[in-house]
């Protein structure tokens, strides 16, 4: 599970994921502070079988 709290560094961290075998699964956008540009994502990732890892 990833949470983050930055559009921009869950999109780095989701990348370094993908590319040590993990396959988002779901990603939720929260936003927990109305009226501003703060979003929160939390994401599942699970270990992609397609990599054969």
């Amino acid at each position: 599970m990833l949470v983050s709290c930055d559009v921009a560094s869950f999109a780095r961290d989701a990348r370094d994921l993908g590319a040590a075998g993990l396959r988002l699964e779901r990603a939720v956008p929260l936003d927990l502070f109305p009226m501003t540009h703060h979003v929160e994502i939390v994401a599942t990732f699970v270990r992609d079988a397609t990599l054969g890892t």
